[in-house]
This record gives structure tokens, sequence and C-alpha cells, in this order.
């Protein structure tokens, strides 16, 4: 009989779990997986490298039916007790909000049950009696009060496959199943906040077929406020809908379609006869998801506003990453408290979503002012009026042709010891700063701009020809345009996968704005290498990264009451210029000065204020006064401390003593596994290297930092190893490959030569192929422990 202590973790499942589920019930094929990552691995960022963190992963995950996960099992071999995998069984559970959990070790099963509230919340189970689907349904029904029969029948509706395999990810599964049940006992207002770039019209789609197969709803709109939103839907995922669905176009309505895409200002207008939305009776859709929800109708007097009470009947779903919440705008009074969210930080955390680089760049006139000398006059010949100009002025009411050359020099420096061909975003404050950072790009990029005009291009509300390229610059696949210049029409919306740059040159006193922004980068390509994006902030913008309102959870500001609110209300903040969306293209247009709207009452009248002129200047001194990185905790706010006390205070609360640090790396096979460890606790690798100018490994660094030892550099090390003369006991071929891997240390540190991989590059390569140089050792074994005596012998005390 085989000695359960003998066996793997594997081997418990294999010979007992699985068994074990598989005879009460559980089909293995469709309700049963094993080891399931269900996080891709944060990202972190090396230089111009990246490495993946570990995965999530659950031992097995049982599902009633496809994406409908109701139980969880963590395993452990039988050298643990049943109970050691529940606390990790219990987090991955609240994660992936399923109610029953279970750990075992092949004698037996925990269960901890979410729905209990007494002591019958655990229990130990024979081996032999693992719960059924039909039972752990039953329990699954209770968590999620799922209480009748017509109900459970939409709960359980199956989700759309396309035949390709792709599956939702876990924050999807959640967001689709949540409203669905909600859907299905009769909340007629929801609100799903996801990060840009986490799938929210992947998510509608399915919430919307399985709610129409279901026959729970028959006609579905889906409403947006710009071109872009609706095409990327009808070609995206909603094309599986085919000829059952249509785009409501030039105002011509056809009643015998079943899902409907339109645009707000497709429906309505400024007359009665452009509201072609009542040509529908008010109860004809029973489904209406409205997209990017935190603009547009989000204000109650908006005439947007107007098509939502028209439809007030029918179940409305609201979508968006940034909701509202101001004094006189909310997401969660119309549409309730979020049913779920899923963060920007949490997707980066997950490896759902790229990290970001930022680099704050101040310009000497941005950080100290300007004012000008005795009789300055401006570009037309009058005088400039006398005063002290700042960031604030800069663009909205001076322009400084220097200024912008200067930003244009700067980006196209980093461009240049980065990727000249990386996808870059500039956002300007408005359309004519745009149009001529477009100029002071081309002039400084000459060399690739006369090759192709397009690699720098204006992608602007006002301009076609830009308007034209702005599929061009988000498909993955053209190279060109490369640079976009642009004020609003691309903050939102735009699926841009492979955009690796982002510049702010804006002044962003919006939360919404600034995260929608940065939502433009935070898609992963790995095809195209987009695994992080770098942020270059002109204007401190970046400050909003360290607001709490940045990441949290979004708070009901508006006071609910009777009363109408008379003050104006402007659309993102007060500026000089503002975009808004042309009532029949849905095109992005710029107007000078916001138009204050006040609700309808019979005693006021719309306001317009008058525009203000800008001021042209220049013969104005500009220059970068400083340029640094930002740099952020593993919380995602950035670090205020020195890196030095940052790094100091992780190493000491994941190491009791210098001693407890000597012996995890000495012991550890691996040193590269120690310094991913480090990195996940939020070390920051790449930025220590670089702020130290010596050649220094990351164990002398650790040492220095934290517990105040005298560093060596690499080649200090190199030199006491052959000192020793410990090469001696090596044959001639197998000392020089050793040797070389010493000069690769010292080169590049500890992580390359534990890679059997160096083996493939030079030097090493000139000593023959892998299995050549291998075989100098007598075995891949006796390599592998000639590295890891090497690696001894480099952190020898000296």
């Amino acid at each position: 009989m085989t000695d359960k202590k003998k066996l793997s973790e594997r081997d418990i499942c294999t010979k007992f779990i699985t068994p074990a589920i598989e005879k009460s019930g559980w089909d293995k094929q469709t309700q049963l997986l094993e080891e399931v990552s269900f996080t891709d691995g944060k990202i972190y960022v090396r230089g111009k490298l990246t490495a993946r963190g570990k995965q999530k992963r659950a031992d097995y995950i049982l599902y009633y039916k496809p994406n409908i996960p109701i139980a969880i099992v963590e395993a452990k071999d039988n050298n643990h007790s049943v109970r050691a995998g529940i606390q990790q069984a219990l987090d991955y559970a609240r994660i992936l909000d399923i109610p029953c959990v279970f750990s075992s070790n092949g004698d037996g099963f925990l269960f901890h049950d979410r729905t209990e509230t007494n002591e019958n919340i655990e229990t130990e189970i024979g081996i032999d009696n693992f719960p059924s689907p039909s039972q752990l349904w039953e329990k699954y029904k209770k968590y999620k009060a799922i209480a009748t029969p017509a109900v459970e029948k939409i709960a359980s509706q199956p989700y759309y496959f396309d035949g390709t395999g792709r599956r939702p990810r876990y924050y999807q599964q959640i967001a689709i199943n949540r409203t669905v049940e909600a859907i299905a006992n009769g909340q007629n207002r929801i609100l799903l906040v996801m990060a840009t770039g986490t799938g929210k019209t992947y998510t509608a789609f399915q919430i919307i077929h399985r709610l129409w197969k279901s026959g729970t709803k028959k006609r579905i709109l889906f409403l947006a406020d710009r071109n872009v939103l609706i095409d990327q839907t009808r070609r995206g995922d909603f094309k599986h809908f085919k000829d059952k669905m249509t785009v409501v176009k030039h105002r011509q309505i056809d009643k015998s379609y079943e899902v409907y895409l339109a645009l707000y200002q497709g429906l309505s207008g400024s007359d009665e006869e452009a509201n072609v939305y009542k040509q529908f009776t008010p109860e004809f859709f029973d489904l209406i998801v409205v997209d990017e929800c935190h603009r547009g109708s989000a204000r109650e007097d908006s005439a947007w506003r107007e098509i939502l009470q028209y439809f007030k009947n029918a179940t409305q779903i609201g979508l968006t990453a940034t909701p509202r919440e101001t004094d006189t705008i909310s997401n969660i009074d119309y549409f309730n408290e979020p049913i779920y969210t899923y963060s920007l930080k949490q997707g980066i955390d997950d490896g759902f979503l790229a990290p970001y680089r930022v680099i704050r760049v101040g310009l000497n006139i941005d950080l100290e002012g300007w004012r000008p000398v005795d009789g300055k006059l401006d570009k037309d010949g009058n005088p400039v009026e006398d005063r002290i100009y700042n960031r604030r002025d800069f663009e909205r009411t001076l322009v400084i042709d220097e200024r912008s050359d200067t930003v244009a020099k700067k980006l196209t420096e980093f461009l240049k010891g980065f990727d000249r061909y990386a996808k870059t975003i500039v956002f300007c404050a408005d359309i004519d700063h745009a149009e001529r950072m477009r100029s002071a790009l081309q002039r400084h990029n000459a060399d690739l701009a006369a090759n192709n005009y397009k690699y720098i291009m204006q992608i602007t509300g006002d301009n076609d020809e830009g308007k034209r390229e702005l599929d061009n610059f988000i498909d993955p696949e053209e190279k060109f345009p490369v640079i976009a210049t642009t004020s609003e029409l691309m903050t939102t919306g735009v699926d841009a996968q492979t955009c690796k740059v982002i510049v702010l040159d804006t002044n962003i006193n919006s939360m919404t704005k600034f995260k929608q922004i940065i939502g433009r980068g935070t898609r992963i390509n790995e095809e195209y290498g987009k695994l992080f994006f770098t942020i270059l902030d002109f204007r401190n913008a970046t400050d909003l990264f360290a607001d709490p309102d940045f990441d949290g959870e979004p708070i009901r500001i508006k006071q609910v009451t009777g009363e109408t609110d008379l003050t104006g209300i402007v659309d993102e903040e007060e500026t000089d210029t503002t975009t808004i969306i042309d009532e029949d293209s849905g095109d992005e247009v710029e107007i000078i000065k916001p138009t204050i709207r006040y609700p309808k009452s019979p005693d006021t009248e719309t306001e317009v204020r008058e525009p203000r002129q800008k001021v042209y200047v220049n013969g104005v001194d500009v220059s970068v006064l400083v340029s640094r990185e930002l740099y952020f905790d593993q919380h995602g706010k950035p670090i205020t401390s020195s890196l030095k006390d940052h790094t100091k205070e992780i190493i000491k609360g994941h190491f009791a003593s210098l001693d407890d640090f000597l012996n995890k790396w000495n012991n550890t096979d691996r040193k590269e596994a120690i310094i991913k460890e480090l990195q996940e606790q939020g070390v920051l690798v790449e930025a220590l290297m670089e702020a130290v100018e010596k050649k220094v490994d990351l164990f002398d660094l650790i040492c220095h930092i934290a517990y105040d030892q005298p560093p060596l550099t690499r080649k200090e090390r190199v030199n006491n190893v052959k000192k020793r003369n410990y090469f001696a006991k090596y044959g001639e071929q197998s000392r020089k490959v050793l040797e070389a891997l010493l000069e690769k240390y010292a080169d590049e540190g500890i992580e390359n030569i534990e890679s059997m991989e160096v083996l493939r590059v030079q030097p090493l390569s000139d000593f023959g192929s892998p299995t050549e140089i291998i075989k100098e050792f007598g075995s891949k074994e006796k390599y592998l422990q000639a590295v890891k005596e090497l690696e001894n012998e480099l952190y020898k005390s000296a």
C-alpha cells in the first residue's frame, strides 16, 4: 500500500482528491477545473525589460455550469492537516465570489460554508462524502438570493461561446453573474465600475446575450455619446448578434430589430422633430446599457437624460471606469451603488493591466513663473500685460512659442532613448495647442516625418484628416501614425492597445478626466511588446495619483433633496476652451469658454460667457529645470520618502536581521527568486541600481542600505574569487566556462548566470553548444552544482 506521507501534493490530488470529487457526481470535462490560474501575474518593469510576478492559482474550481463557479478546493500533501489550505482557499473564494470553500490533504475535506453564520460554518467531511453538484448549487442559490424557479432559470442561462475557447476573466465573470442575478431578482438600475482596458464591452455583451437568450429582455438599446464607441462595439464583441442588431443612423428608425446601438445625438436634438427616440413607445426597450455613463446623461438637467427618463421602465445598466460624484452630478444617485468594482490598481496587481512609469519634467517658467520685461510686445505688436504668469496661464491665456518647442524637444529626446516608433499620445490644453504641438514635433523629428508625414498627426474633432487616422493609430498592425497630438477626442473610449507613452501638457483638475487619460495606456498587448507605459508629465498632473479618490471606492457626494440647484454646471472643469460632442456626428467640437447651463426653469435663461482671447509671445528663454522619475510603492501610491528609507523599511520588515537575510540568500538555489520576492514586496530594484553609480549587486545594495554593511562592486567580488584559486579543481575547459560566467556576472549581475540561456550567448557560446558545455562538467546536475558553488564563492566574506 502506498505511503501517503511520501506522495507529492499533485499525487494526492490525482490519487485521492479528484476521484473523491468525481465520485460525488462532478463531470471532469465540464464542471471540474484543476490548477486554475485566475490572474496573469503582476508585471514588474526593470529598465526596458519586464518580468511577470506569481499568478494566483487555485488547485480546483468547481462549476455548476461553465462560468458559474460554486466551489473552490485547496489541496495540500499528506504531511499537512486537512485544515492547512483553508485560509488560502478563503482568500481566493473572497476574490472569486465563491460560497463553498474546501481544504484537503487526501484524508478528507474541511468544508467552510460562507452561507452559514452559526456553528455549521466549518465542518469536516470524509473523503467519500464530498457534496454533489446539486447540493452545492443549493448553497450557491442561498448565497445569491436565488429564491424562485424563474430567477434560477435566468441565473443559470449559459454564456455565449464563440468557438475560439475564449473565457471571461474572473472579474468579468463576477460582474456578469452579479448583474444577471440582480436583474433576475428585479433590480432595475445597476452600476458597473471597471477600469479602462478590463473589457467592459465584452462584459456588457455577455450580460445582454444571457438576458436576451433567456427571454428576460427582448429589445435592447446600447447608448453611447461618441461614434468611436459605437463603431468599436459593433465591430467587436457585439458582432455575434448578426442580423438581430442595427445601428441607428441619420435619425431613421426601424422597429424590426432586437438590439440597437445608438448615439444620444442620433436619437435626440434641439427641437422636437429631432427627438426620434419618441418614435419608439416608452415600453419598447426593456434593457438599456449606457456606456461611459459618467458623461452626457449623468447630469439631471441634460437633454440626454430625457432619453433615459422616457424609457424609465426599462432596466438600465451604467458602465464606466470613472463614476462621476460631485455636488451636482451622481451616477450612484441614478444607478445605485456599484454592483461590482474592479479598479485600476487591482488590474495592475493581477497583471491584466499595464503598470506605468512616471517622469516629471519641470520647465523654468512653469516652476518659477514668467514676467514680461518692460515694454514686451506680443506677436501682434500689442503690449503684454505686466504680471507674473504661471503654469495655469500657459496655453490658456498666454502662449509662449519656446515652451511648446521645449516640450517637443524633451519628448523627442525621450523617444530617441526609448523607441522612436512607440505609439505616443500628447494631451494638449486645446485644439490650437494640439495643432502647434504637432508642428513643433514635426521640426524635431524631421528625419522621420520627411519619410512619412503621418509620423505625427493632430487627431482632434475639428481635423478630418487626423480623425481618419484614428483607426490606424489604435490598430497594432499599423506603424503610422506614431505620435498623436490631441485635446479631448482621445481622452476616453479609444482602445489604444499599443500606446506606450502618454504626455501630459494640460492642466487636469478633474479626477474623472485624469483616470480616463491614464486609461489610454493601461492595455496590454504582449504580441507587440506592450507590457508597460511611460507618462511624461509637464504639468504635475500626476499629483492626482496621491489623491485617495484615484483608486478608491466611488462615494456619493451629491445631496439628495427636493430642491433644484441653480448653480451653473460645466462638463468637466472651468477652462477657457472646452469640448462638446456634435449632436449629429458624435464628433468632438471645441468651443471657447464653457457654456454655463442652468436647469430648465421659467425664470432662468442659458448664459454664455464671452470668449477670452489668447496672447501669443516669443523670444522667451525656456529650459528644462528638473526631470526625475516618480516612484510608486506596492500599493500604487507615490513614494514620498527617499528610495533608501523606503527600501530599508521593506527589508527590515521582511528579514529579522542581517543573519536572517544572509541565511535566506545563501540557502536559496536561485537568487533570482529572492529578487522577485523583494520586488513583490515593493523594493524598486531597478531604481536602486540606477541610483548607485557603482556596479554593485542587489545583495550588496541590500546589505548596505538595510544593515549598513560596506558594499563591494561586482568586479571586486570577482577578483576575490580569482585570488582564492577556486578553479584549480576543474579541467581547463570547465575552468574557462566558469571564468566566462564570472565576467558575465561582473557585467550583468547574478540573474543571468543562473539561467541556462546564458550558454547560448557570447562568450559562453564560443565554447560549444549548451549540450557540449554541460558535457564538460559530466551532467546537467553537476553543471548546476558548479554554478551554485560559484555563487557561494562570490558571496563568501572576504
